[in-house]
């Protein structure tokens, strides 16, 4: 390890720019939805919760402006192969 770094050339920020079309924000969610879309992209082998987050709400953008609730309710079941109950 040095002694001093030279930090004169540094830039303050994200060290991974954010794509074109993305805003970065900050949410509070429940931890339970946390919980479930994290171990859903665990369970896919890896990759980004966030990104599944983003993909649900944005079918219900696409949907028109079914219920959140049923929404949430539909992806759910179709991601767990569960039965569609009326």
């Amino acid at each position: 390890m040095k002694r001093s770094y030279d930090f004169s050339k540094g830039k303050r920020g994200a060290v991974v720019p954010i794509a074109p079309g993305k805003t970065r924000i900050t949410i509070r969610l429940d931890n339970e939805i946390l919980d479930w879309f994290r171990s859903q992209a665990e369970a896919r082998g890896g990759g980004s919760y966030q990104t599944m987050i983003n993909q649900a709400l944005k079918e219900h953008v696409r949907l028109g402006g079914e219920a959140l609730e049923s929404t949430l309710r539909r992806i759910i079941r179709e991601e767990l192969g569960a039965p569609h109950s009326p």
